[in-house]
């Protein structure tokens, strides 16, 4: 969107303020600026409007009607401005926290727990960011990230969270309950390590199915394919665990292999440490702890 036909933002904001007041002197003191300055800025504004937006007289001064038309405008738009970033800053700082995670993550295991979050920091004010594929770098502006990948990818600082077992789920009632391997309709997530080949290999499954095998790009949807009845998906620990404990999915074969990715918590550099992340790390390390994919119940 292009600016060049808008007044500087210094104009508008030495009229709002004047508009306010209905006087330059109380302007200037409320913007720090010199009444001459606060003048010279609503002149330039009506220069570049072509009308005049005050009546000015010796002791008072007033609204002309295309002034008074202009306010509401210009109040609305510092309005707009601030709600903007209040969304961005989330109010007092160090109370609000940017998280990045997966997708996957984000639905099937942050979102569920999120009310205990805040039952224990009614304070906090959370601004989730999600990407399909991680990206190599931190989204700019989030504090931590909880990513998913293989060990070897990840920096220094990141702190494994879960060793997941792969195993397929499906509904209760897919097939009838007759699950066959060899006709159920299958769904993986692209571009994974533990797919539906490594699970078979390592549970010494004789696998020939690779072309029929439906991919997603994010286990959001293969997950949910298999939550309506579609087919079997090859899921794991943090995404199913909690869909299995309430009956929507169940394991339909025995076999289970361990995921060769996993989930890492990449913390804040400690100088950028604040309440809020403090306080979601403390959860996140709290509500782990009851959880038998995590890395320290093994």
């Amino acid at each position: 969107m292009s600016t060049s036909g808008l007044p500087p933002l210094t104009w508008l904001r030495a009229f709002e303020a004047a508009a306010r007041h209905l006087s330059f002197t109380q302007a200037a003191r409320e913007l720090n600026l010199t009444q001459s300055a606060v003048s010279q800025h609503v002149r330039s504004l009506e220069s570049f409007l072509g009308r005049e937006l005050f009546i000015r007289r010796t002791r008072a001064m007033q609204l002309t009607e295309a002034g008074a038309n202009y306010l509401p405008t210009v109040r609305e738009a510092f309005e707009l401005l601030a709600r903007g970033t209040r969304s961005f800053t989330g109010g007092a700082p160090g109370r609000s926290l940017m998280v990045q995670c997966n997708l996957a993550f984000s639905v099937f295991w942050l979102a569920p727990r999120l009310h205990r979050l805040y039952a224990a920091n009614p304070w906090l004010v959370l601004n989730i960011t999600t990407a399909i594929w991680d990206p190599e770098q931190r989204a700019h502006d989030a504090t931590l990230e909880v990513r998913f990948g293989r060990p070897g990818d990840m920096s220094e600082d990141a702190r494994r969270l879960t060793h997941d077992m792969a195993y397929p789920v499906c509904t209760p009632g897919y097939q009838q309950g007759l699950y066959d391997l060899n006709t159920a309709r299958l769904f993986d997530c692209a571009g994974m390590m533990g797919n539906w080949e490594y699970w078979c290999a390592d549970n010494q499954i004789a696998f020939t199915r690779t072309a029929e095998i439906n991919l997603a790009s994010t286990y959001v949807i293969a997950m949910n394919a298999a939550l309506g009845g579609a087919g079997v998906v090859l899921s794991h620990d943090m995404l199913a665990h909690d869909l299995i404990a309430s009956g929507q999915l169940i394991r339909p074969f025995a076999g289970t292999t361990a995921l060769p990715e996993s989930y890492f918590l990449i913390p804040p550099p400690a100088h950028d440490e604040t309440p809020a992340s403090r306080a979601f790390q403390h959860w996140l390390m709290e509500e782990l702890a009851v959880c038998p994919y995590a890395l320290n119940a093994f």
